[in-house]
């Protein structure tokens, strides 16, 4: 299969991306943010990473500093294991960014600043690593609340950042847009760690929409393969989904249904099915596949 990417309703597709499901998710992956920077960083002394972790983080301990890099766990959360339990970790590292790295596909979906992208990928040579160890068996609602303070207390350690790249989504954001944010705190992993993508398929006019990033809390992306519908209304649909998969632990089975779109708002009235399929675009995961009935493509029957 191949599939075009849409940038918005006007623009047509320009390039044609090549489907590759070898590349796969593992749930609960570590998590990986790039600060991205137009001069080399330094990574601020122990006292400061200290003093402004435990700003948005609550009592933490910086267990390791050399100047290149620095490890600090934060107190206020337990990972427990099989043989013990201990405070989930967050290191800093600090070195060159090679735009290269990031594939066609991922650049495509960049929605939140597609106009600053390309430039923000040609001038920045430099990177803040910013990750999370120890935390997979956190509850998801600790992990995400702990990865977001992580990352506003980020915007303020290091105010010469440019941008932020989200590694398990490919989504990116400029800086401002994470220091100004007005997001509320329940929405904040859903807003900037989770990546509503949207394709069209080549050769017809069916498209798909689907999530990544969701895995990571060990929750189900989404996907819908339709047709007929504003794709828009449909990207609304799959964040307010994984919204509601995110603040409920996610109660949906194989073939539940849900509130379907009617001139874009959720409607009761008519429901879509759900079912847990392999995902149609990399990577390869399992996500739950929308039914959109009369809007469905492909050729599935429920």
């Amino acid at each position: 299969m191949l599939f075009g990417k849409k940038k918005n309703e006007k623009e047509e597709k320009n390039s044609v991306l090549k489907q590759d499901l070898s590349s796969q998710v593992n749930p609960g992956a570590v998590f990986i943010m790039s600060l991205l920077m137009k001069k080399p960083p330094e990574i601020p002394n122990k006292e400061s990473i200290t003093e402004i972790l435990q700003k948005y983080l609550g009592e933490v301990d910086c267990f390791a500093h050399d100047g290149k890099m620095a490890g600090v766990a934060v107190k206020k959360y337990t990972a427990e294991f099989k043989d013990a339990s201990m405070p989930p970790q967050l290191f800093i590292t600090g070195g060159n960014f090679d735009a290269g790295t990031i594939n066609d596909l991922y650049r495509s979906q960049m929605w939140d600043c597609r106009n600053d992208s390309e430039r923000i990928l040609s001038e920045c040579n430099y990177q803040i690593i910013a990750t999370d160890m120890m935390a997979a068996t956190l509850p998801a609602h600790d992990r995400a609340d702990m990865l977001m303070d992580y990352l506003e207390a980020l915007m303020e350690l290091f105010p010469e950042c440019e941008a932020v790249y989200f590694h398990n989504s490919g989504k990116m954001f400029l800086s401002e847009q994470i220091r100004e944010h007005e997001i509320p705190k329940e929405d904040r992993f859903i807003y900037f760690a989770v990546n509503a993508r949207l394709f069209n398929i080549q050769g017809s006019d069916s498209m798909i929409v689907d999530t990544l990033g969701m895995s990571t809390l060990f929750l189900p992306d989404l996907q819908y393969h339709f047709h007929g519908m504003d794709p828009n209304q449909v990207v609304n649909h799959a964040y307010n989904m994984a919204s509601y998969i995110f603040a409920n632990d996610n109660p949906i089975k194989d073939g539940d249904t849900i509130d379907s779109i009617e001139n874009g708002e959720m409607n009761m009235a008519v429901q879509w099915q759900c079912h847990y399929e392999d995902a149609l675009i990399q990577p390869a995961r399992q996500v739950i596949d929308v039914y959109m009935n009369e809007y469905a493509a492909g050729n599935r029957e429920y």
